[in-house]
């Protein structure tokens, strides 16, 4: 994008996120722009009472207005110093909202994306997203408001001082304002660069600390630590360059404003005690006007840099509403309806569907599952049998071809219907931080410990719970990382059991069971499937030889369909897949 594309795309989100933000926080704006107008005020009117007090100290010498003049004067720094309480208070205020909000935004749109979006997005870009993009938003708001507010109007009215104290001096100085901005706009160039590089750093040291931290038995196990130190280094050792680099360059604005700025007060300091000295001008004119020029080098010193500061901080901006306006991959048609009630049969009716840049996975696709039944889906890996599963769920829509949950088309139906009717367990156990029995109770947030206990127990997960120090009330740590595998599994189980769902998905279920624990859950699979519509994958036959039907896929066909016995004399796939698990 050319410069002045990307001047005018900042100013395209700076206008955006002011209108966003002021709108909604509008009182606490108004509260510290006042303020700042007070502060803008008062630093004016000490410049120009300088005059007063030259005048009446060195000529007039009227005692009378002395007193006067000293309780001005503390008025005006104590009418200063409560306006700066003021606007400090509501932009802290007002910044802490911003930020909430923002977070609060970007994680919706986070959570309403599909599974393709997380799957084409690193969760440490998100996270970043998350974090350092909302105080961007922030930063630039508040340096928006506190610049182009305070300074310039402290700027503005001080300048006002200068001009009405000394106008022909005050041109003097206005002649090194466009050298300061025209060394401004040479470095801004490299600021944008550095910064963008900055934020793509945070989120690499942010991936390799989450590649550790859940990884970390492979990295003790293949003594990956030097690996990973190496890593993390050039991650840490980029984002401390390119923050050094924007440093730099942002620290050169200070010898530029300081010499222009010393050139320019010390040609007022000489000119003016000509003035006073031999052209007969009153000191206290003189006086106002270098105090209003000195006071009046920091906000115009600040305004300076700020298109620096602001370039800084639109990276995160831009970065922010990229994600607030990235397409949702799987969205709720704007006419959906909640499904109706219905035994439970589920239709694939000609689906084709291929993961994103992938080969098709299913190809005019159809199959029933019988309503109230178990159905069983075995196969060679890569035969589809997740994607019917992510399909039923809604996690992807079909390519073309329908999805029908009782002759009603899963994509016309609102999500939370949908998935109301499903419990589901994957083969991926995932537990979230916090105790046991809230693990199990996120099945059905509103269900009773009696209920959770008998869940629990259904799962065969009750005697290993009760062995722990605090029972249900034991800490799963980071992804049920104090439990064991088996032991995370039998969660995941009670906590579909708990739900209670007219449909239950179960994606190798049982892989991180033993032998025994297995041959329980099976004893409770017929009590837990019974009149429910039950879909089953296993690579363990052993576990689905009960089911209904089993249909048996490869490469995304049905290649057989039937009960146990049926399929094990046909001499077909089945047959094979069940004579290697028997044999030695």
């Amino acid at each position: 994008m050319k410069r002045d594309e990307r001047s005018v795309e900042n100013q395209r989100l700076i206008v955006r996120l002011v209108k966003e933000s002021f709108r909604q926080h509008m009182f606490g704006y108004a509260a510290a722009i006042v303020s700042m107008l007070v502060v803008a005020g008062m630093t004016a009117a000490s410049a120009w009472i300088l005059r007063e007090i030259t005048n009446e100290f060195v000529i007039d010498k009227r005692i009378e207005r002395v007193n006067m003049i000293g309780a001005a004067v503390a008025g005006i720094f104590i009418l200063k110093g409560f306006a700066n309480f003021v606007q400090a208070y509501f932009m802290s205020r007002v910044g802490n909202a911003i930020i909430a909000d923002r977070q609060r935004k970007i994680y919706d749109r986070i959570l309403a994306q599909g599974i393709e979006f997380y799957h084409s997005t690193s969760s440490s870009d998100l996270i970043t997203r998350m974090t350092n993009n909302a105080q961007a938003a922030r930063n630039v708001l508040d340096l928006i408001v506190t610049s182009y507010v305070r300074d310039l109007v402290t700027l503005l009215a001080l300048i006002g001082v200068m001009v009405w104290q000394q106008p022909a001096l005050s041109l003097i100085c206005f002649a090194v304002g466009p050298l300061a901005i025209y060394g401004v706009n040479r470095i801004l160039k490299r600021v944008r660069k550095f910064a963008a590089m900055e934020f793509r750093s945070v989120g690499q040291i942010i991936q390799v600390m989450q590649e550790t931290a859940i990884g970390v038995r492979v990295v003790k196990s293949f003594n990956l630590e030097g690996l990973m130190r190496k890593r993390m280094y050039k991650a840490v050792a980029d984002v401390e360059d390119r923050a050094n680099n924007i440093a730099a360059l942002e620290a050169v604005t200070s010898p530029v404003m300081e010499t222009l700025a010393g050139l320019a007060i010390a040609g007022a300091v000489m000119i003016s005690g000509l003035l006073v000295l031999q052209g007969g001008q009153m000191p206290g004119n003189i006086m106002a006007f270098i105090a209003a020029l000195l006071l009046a080098y920091e906000p115009a010193k600040r305004l300076a840099r700020v298109r620096i500061s602001l370039e800084s901080g639109i990276v995160g901006v831009r970065m922010m509403f990229q994600l607030a306006d990235e397409p949702l991959t799987l969205a709720e048609k704007p006419d959906a309806r909640p499904l109706r009630a219905g035994p439970g049969e589920i239709r694939f009716d000609a689906v084709s569907f291929a993961y994103q840049n992938g080969p098709p996975v299913l190809d005019g696709f159809d199959l029933t599952f019988a309503p109230g039944k178990m159905t069983a889906l075995v196969g060679p890996s890569g035969g589809g049998k997740s994607t019917i599963l992510n399909l039923i769920m809604r996690m992807y829509d079909p390519k073309s071809g329908k999805v029908l949950l009782d002759s009603q088309d899963i994509s016309q139906a609102t999500l939370a219907s949908l998935r109301e009717k499903i419990a589901y367990v994957s083969q991926d156990t995932f537990l979230f931080a916090g105790t046991i029995m809230h693990n199990i109770r996120l099945g059905r947030e509103d269900a009773t410990d009696q209920e959770v206990i008998a869940a629990a127990k259904a799962a065969n997960a009750h005697d290993f719970i009760m062995a722990q120090a605090k029972g249900y009330e034991t800490d799963v740590g980071e992804n049920g990382g104090l439990l064991s595998g088996g032991q995370r599994q039998r969660i995941s189980i009670a906590r579909a059991m708990l739900r209670n769902a007219e449909i239950l998905l179960l994606d190798e279920a049982t892989s991180a069971l033993d032998a025994e624990s297995e041959a329980l859950f099976r004893d409770a699979l017929q009590q837990l499937t019974e009149g429910r519509t039950t879909i089953v994958i296993a690579h363990r036959l052993s576990t689905v030889h009960q089911a209904d039907t089993i249909v048996v896929l490869e490469g995304g066909k049905v290649v057989e369909s039937g009960p146990h016995r049926t399929l094990l004399n046909q001499g077909g796939l089945y047959q094979k897949l069940y004579e290697y698990q028997l044999m030695p």
